[in-house]
């Protein structure tokens, strides 16, 4: 039966496959082809339904991949190894779906806002289709999310729901609250953090049914959920939805997809939604039929709770190489006097970007990548952050034997440091010193790290918590009253276009950790503040932060993209090649537009040419990209459908010599 899962035997070793098209019959056959049997079929599991394999097929038609590839990186890799024995085994132990838990908090649930019950409203009547949910930060967004689930799993005996969020490290929290709603046995989670093991087990109780929510990252969208009814997904802006390697898939636009294909409804909820989907729930005005979402607002914060201000520091005014200015050490200083938490944000990890030697300019690169590698005071190492090549540091420069080589600018460990220096004197309300905590992918390194510390911040044990965009997202600190950007301006001038409108959701999402308990704050007598160090202070992305004004800042992006040609009024694709040399790169990416030429319906795609990448060499291999973008979505797919033989074939002539891998990348996030 189609979507049986089956062992085959391949060359000498038996592999996993699943059965994909009804069957044919062999009798035009080629006959000199050697028909072998199957080894074994999986019958202990119920086959793969229809609705999953559409899903696959159209992942691997639209971002340009094998139907394989994309079929079995959907599946549990466990998986692949059990035989139908271990298989049936380990189904005995799982027990079919029983009706959700009544918890203890499902009995006493929150009382809605007008707000949250005007959405709730909304979502329930509306027929399948996309909603997307633009709620300010600490609206109440997940409520609305359990509520849905809830709903549904009442109403309906046998159907399922996915919930999505963008990073593993919001996992647990959101785990903690529908289990707390819904029980234990109805969730599972599944996300790459997971052992084997668990995944299998994830997967099998979403496949039977037994699971009714299914929690998950990026790759639960392609999870077997026979009774889908409703998908989640949350912050629907993150770039984490989209993978960043192999398959180029987007999992915010997939879940759309199969939401349409299973007559599911979807919710898609962010406080600064992408500007596509924004753009896709526009309402209908004169000539315009208006986008394909409903859009529902929530703009007010849930018990009374203002939205924090937004206070601009202009650092062309303070004193020259001033890192934390006057007024916001002040800030910071009064809230540790209060007992309050403050959270200082910097994206960039590690001690300094770089170290140099002040006598014949010596710059700490990487021998292997065109970029710096970054020094790591804590174990004293400098370390490439892009392909990991690390070393001890020198005792004096390589270059001349200057021994006065010094740190240039300052990452989150560098700040920590001299954070602790600024409030060395300070003291907290019972007398002790100040607690400064540090988050980013360097401290959190150990399992179990992150929990600990985040734990540490929410049971009011640290007064100051540094760290990437790591802390900047999703988590729900009850004591934090102020928020610091320390320096967020080199995002204002990217080459990527989309570098203003992530800065502008990173710094809204920043924002919303502040204030989030307006009985807290009353309770202290203070307010909730968001503070911005920039030398750009007149900037209108910062005009429109500092009235909350999302509108107001898409309509300003949307216009000026509609104005260059560019997503979501065009679409785009990159091919990208890697190869030793940067000539070999081009040369075969020019090639490729070459021989693209000659394909019907070139002429509606414009291919740019080729250019290095911004990062031009890691791991000693040269990068080489080219864009090519279409006003219509279905001339770009075709033309990229067309071309892929084209490039197949020209990796085997001359051109293609050289030539390490290419790929292509569909509705590309950073370019």
């Amino acid at each position: 039966v189609p979507g049986t899962l089956v062992r085959v035997p391949l060359g000498r070793r038996e592999v996993l496959g699943v059965v994909w098209n009804p069957p044919v019959s062999l009798e035009n056959a080629e006959h000199d082809m050697a028909l072998k049997p199957v080894g074994a079929a999986l019958d202990a599991l119920a086959p793969l339904g229809e609705a999953w394999r559409d899903l696959v097929a159209f992942a691997a038609r639209y971002y340009q991949r094998s139907i394989g590839e994309i079929a079995l990186a959907a599946l549990p890799p466990q998986l692949r190894d059990l035989s139908g024995t271990q298989l049936a085994r380990r189904l005995k132990r799982k027990t079919a779906a029983g009706p959700v838990a009544e918890t203890a908090e499902a009995a006493h649930p929150v009382a809605l806002s007008a707000e949250q019950t005007a959405a709730l409203a909304r979502i329930e009547a509306g027929e399948a289709g996309t909603f997307l949910l633009v709620g300010s930060t600490g609206s109440g967004k997940t409520e609305v999310y359990l509520r849905c689930v809830a709903d549904l799993l009442a109403r309906d005996p046998e159907a399922q729901a996915l919930v999505m969020v963008p990073e593993i490290n919001l996992t647990p929290q959101l785990e903690a609250r529908f289990k707390a709603r819904f029980g234990d046995e109805a969730v599972v989670s599944l996300h790459s953090g997971m052992t084997n093991p668990q995944r299998l087990a994830s997967w099998l109780a979403a496949h039977s049914g037994a699971a009714r929510i299914v929690l998950g990252t990026r790759m639960a969208v392609f999870a077997s959920i026979p009774g889908l009814k409703l998908i989640v997904v949350d912050e629907e802006h993150d770039p984490s939805y989209k993978q960043q390697e192999g398959a180029r898939y987007s999992a915010r636009d997939l879940a759309v997809w199969r939401g349409q294909r299973e007559g599911a409804k979807v919710i898609l909820g962010s406080a600064t939604p992408s500007l596509e989907s924004w753009h896709q729930s526009r309402p209908a005005e004169g000539e315009d039929p208006g986008g394909r979402y409903v859009r529902l607002a929530m703009p007010s914060r849930i018990g009374a709770g203002e939205l924090p201000t937004v206070r601009l520091v202009d650092m062309n005014l303070q004193p020259p190489k001033t890192v934390i200015s006057a007024a916001l050490l002040d800030a910071i200083g009064q809230r540790i006097a209060r007992g309050e938490q403050s959270m200082v944000f910097l994206n960039r990890r590690g001690y300094a970007p770089v170290l140099a030697c002040g006598d014949c300019g010596w710059k700490s690169e990487c021998p292997h990548c065109s970029a710096y590698r970054v020094f790591h005071k804590i174990d004293r190492t400098l370390r490439c952050h892009h392909c990991g090549f690390t070393e001890r540091v020198p005792r004096a420069c390589p270059a001349c034997g200057n021994p006065d080589i010094a740190p240039v600018g300052r990452g989150t460990e560098r700040l920590e440091e001299h954070l602790a220096e600024l409030f060395a004197a300070v003291t907290r309300p019972d007398g002790s010193a100040v607690r400064i905590a540090r988050i980013d992918a360097d401290s959190t390194k150990k399992q179990g790290a992150l929990e600990s510390q985040l734990a540490a911040v929410h049971s009011g044990e640290v007064d100051v918590l540094v760290g990437t965009q790591m802390i900047a997202k999703g988590h729900d600190f009850r004591r934090i009253t102020l928020v610091a950007a320390v320096n967020p301006d080199g995002a204002l001038f990217s080459s990527d276009f989309r570098a203003p409108e992530r800065l502008f959701s990173l710094l809204m999402q920043s924002a919303g950790r502040a204030g989030r308990d307006a009985a807290y704050l009353a309770a202290q007598g203070a307010t909730a503040e968001m503070w911005i160090q920039t030398h750009h202070a007149q900037h209108p992305l910062f005009s429109a932060l500092r009235r909350h004004d999302y509108t107001a800042f898409a309509r300003q992006q949307l216009e000026e993209r509609a104005a260059a040609g560019m997503p979501p009024f065009a679409f785009q694709a990159l091919l990208r090649a890697d190869a030793r040399t940067q000539e070999a790169a081009q040369a075969f990416l020019n090639a490729a537009s070459a021989a693209a030429e000659a394909l019907e319906g070139a002429d509606r795609v414009v291919r740019y040419p080729a250019v290095p990448l911004a990062i031009q060499r890691v791991a000693n291999v040269e990068r080489a990209q080219m864009l090519i973008e279409s006003p219509s979505r279905a001339a770009l797919q075709r033309l990229l459908a067309q071309w892929q033989p084209l490039l197949h074939a020209l990796r085997r002539t001359p051109e293609g010599k050289g030539v390490i891998r290419w790929l292509v990348d569909v509705d590309p996030h950073s370019i």
